[in-house]
C-alpha cells in the first residue's frame, strides 16, 4: 500500500513592500508619467514647427520654379537651362525632384511620373506625401494661372527631417532620464533619512520587555512620527495604569478578605468544639454577619475595579435621574424599615434628565444610601434616624444630595474619607466597612465629570454628600411617575 501523500505546504503570503518603496513609487511614477506626457507634447510641437519650416523652404523652391515659366508659342515652357535647374534642385542631404505640367496635365519639364494631389478649392498650393521611384517624398503642388494655367510639383526626401527629430528626441530625453535617476536616488536617501526615527521606534518596541511599560524614547523629525510616538506612550501609560489597578485590586482583595475569612473559620471551629445548641446559634449568626461583611467588601472592590477600568471607556448619555433615585429608594426601603430609619426622597416627582451614565449614577446613589443607613444614626437614641435623597435643579446643573441626621464628621475629615481604606470614627466604632464607599463615589464622580461635595449638615449635625451633574444635552419626555407610598 503506497504511503499517504504529504499535504502540500501552505503558500506563504507575498512579502509586502516597504513604506520607503511605497513612497518612492508614489512620487516617481506620477513624475515619470508627467515627464513622458510632456516629452510627447514637446516632440509633437517640435515636429509640427520643423515640418512647417521645411515645407516653407519646399514651397519657396516651387515659387522659384514657377517664376521662371514663360509663355512660348501655344504653351508654357521653363526658361531655365539644365545647369540652372540642377542649381535650384541642389541639396547636400536630400534628393529633390520637380515636374512642370500644363493645364491638360502634360509634362513640360522635370521628372516624368511625379504627380501629387492638386490644391483644393481656392488655395494655390497643397502639401502631401507621395511615393516616387520607391521613395517616400514630401511634395507640394503649386497651381498658377499666369502667363497660362500650369502646375509645379516640388518633392524631396525626408532624411533631414527625421534626423533632426531623432537628435531632438535624444538630446531632450537623455538629460531628463538622467535627472530622473538622480532624483530617485536623492528621494530614496531623503526618505530613508526621514524614516530613521520610525525605524528606531520600531526597534525600541521590539526590544522592549513585556513588563517594561515606561515611555519610549522619542527623536522625531516630523510631527507625524512624533504623534505616533506620543500615541504609543499614551497607550503604554494606560496599560501601566491598568496593570497597577489590577495589582492593587488583587492586593486589596487578598488583604481585606483575609480578616473576615479568618474570622469565619475561627467562629466555625469554636462552634464545632461546643455541643450546646445556643452556642451553635450564636456562632452561626456571627458567621452570617461576617459573610455579609465579606460579600459587601467584594461588591465594593468590584465597583472600585470597574471604576479603574472604565476611565477610558465610559459612554455618557441622557439619564433620567429621577428614575435612578426612585429605584434606589424602593430598593433600600426594606433595609431602612428594618433599621428604623425614615428614608425618603425629594424632587423626584418630576422628570430630571442629566448627562451621565446610568450604571455609575446607580453606583453613586446606592453607595451613598448604604453609607447613610450604616453610619448616619444619631448619637441620641431619642432622635429618630432620617435619610433623605434630594434632587435640586440649579442654574449651574443638577445636584443629587444624600443627607442624614447622624453624628457627622470631625472638621477636616471629609477630604480624608475620599481616599481608599480610610474610615471615620463611626465606622471604627461599629466595626463595619473597609473605607471604600466614598472612594468609589469619588472615582465615579470623576468619570461623570461631576463635582463631589461633602459637608456637615445643619445644625452641625449629620452629613450631606452632593453630586453636581450637567444637564442633559437633550431632554427626554416626562413620565411624571411617582413612587408608591
Amino acid at each position: 500500500m503506497p504511503p499517504p501523500e504529504a499535504p502540500a505546504a501552505a503558500a506563504l503570503p507575498p512579502a509586502k513592500p516597504t513604506l520607503r518603496a511605497h513612497l518612492l513609487r508614489h512620487v516617481m511614477l506620477p513624475l515619470a508619467l508627467t515627464w513622458a506626457a510632456g516629452t510627447v507634447v514637446a516632440l509633437a510641437v517640435a515636429s509640427y514647427f520643423t515640418q512647417q519650416a521645411f515645407d516653407r523652404s519646399l514651397l519657396d523652391d516651387a515659387y522659384l520654379m514657377a517664376s521662371n515659366v514663360r509663355f512660348e508659342g501655344d504653351g508654357v515652357a521653363l526658361a531655365l537651362t539644365p545647369h540652372e535647374v540642377r542649381t535650384v534642385l541642389f541639396d547636400q542631404t536630400e534628393a529633390v525632384f520637380f515636374s512642370l505640367h500644363d493645364a491638360d496635365g502634360h509634362l513640360i519639364a522635370g521628372s516624368d511620373g511625379l504627380h501629387a494631389p492638386p490644391p483644393v478649392g481656392a488655395s494655390s498650393y497643397r502639401f502631401s506625401y507621395v511615393s516616387f521611384k520607391g521613395r517616400n517624398l514630401r511634395a507640394v503642388t503649386l497651381r498658377r494661372d499666369q502667363p497660362a494655367p500650369f502646375t509645379v510639383v516640388m518633392a524631396q526626401t525626408t532624411l533631414t527631417r527625421r534626423g533632426l527629430l531623432q537628435r531632438l528626441l535624444v538630446y531632450s530625453v537623455a538629460p531628463q532620464v538622467l535627472l530622473l535617476v538622480l532624483l530617485a536616488a536623492w528621494l530614496r536617501r531623503a526618505i530613508a533619512r526621514d524614516m530613521q526615527p520610525l525605524v528606531a521606534l520600531q526597534q525600541a518596541v521590539q526590544q522592549r520587555d513585556a513588563r517594561d511599560l515606561m515611555p519610549l524614547p522619542m527623536d522625531a523629525s516630523t510631527s507625524d512620527i512624533e504623534n505616533l510616538g506620543n500615541a504609543l506612550n499614551q497607550l503604554l501609560g494606560r496599560l501601566a495604569q491598568s496593570v497597577r489597578a489590577q495589582r492593587e485590586f488583587a492586593g486589596n482583595v487578598a488583604h481585606e478578605l483575609r480578616t473576615p475569612l479568618a474570622g469565619i473559620r475561627a467562629l466555625a471551629a469554636y462552634g464545632l468544639t461546643r455541643g450546646e445548641a445556643e452556642v451553635w446559634r450564636q456562632q452561626l449568626e456571627r458567621i452570617a454577619s461576617s459573610e455579609a461583611r465579606a460579600s459587601r467588601l467584594v461588591d465594593q472592590l468590584l465597583l472600585l475595579a470597574f471604576a479603574d477600568e472604565a476611565r477610558t471607556g465610559v459612554q455618557l448619555q441622557d439619564v433620567a435621574l429621577d428614575e435612578v433615585v426612585r429605584d434606589a429608594v424602593l430598593a433600600f426601603l426594606p433595609s431602612a424599615d428594618a433599621l428604623g430609619v425614615d428614608l425618603g426622597a425629594q424632587g423626584a416627582e418630576e422628570t430630571v434628565t442629566v448627562w451621565g451614565n446610568r450604571t455609575l449614577l446607580e453606583g453613586c446613589v446606592n453607595n451613598l444610601l448604604d453609607n447613610a443607613l450604616r453610619y448616619g444614626k444619631p448619637s441620641d437614641p431619642a432622635v429618630a434616624p432620617r435619610v433623605t435623597v434630594g434632587i435640586e435643579c440649579e442654574a449651574s446643573g443638577v445636584r443629587l444630595v444624600v443627607s442624614d441626621n447622624g453624628p457627622g464628621l470631625p472638621a477636616g475629615m471629609a477630604s480624608q474619607l475620599l481616599h481608599r481604606w480610610t474610615q471615620g470614627e463611626q465606622g471604627h466604632t461599629l466595626g463595619q466597612g473597609a473605607g471604600l464607599g466614598l472612594a468609589i463615589i469619588a472615582q465615579y464622580a470623576g468619570l461623570l465629570n461631576a463635582r463631589l461635595d461633602v459637608s456637615q449638615g445643619p445644625p452641625e449635625r449629620g452629613l450631606s454628600v452632593s453630586l453636581t451633574l450637567a444637564r442633559a444635552a437633550q431632554g427626554r419626555p416626562a413620565t411624571n411617575q411617582t413612587p408608591p407610598a
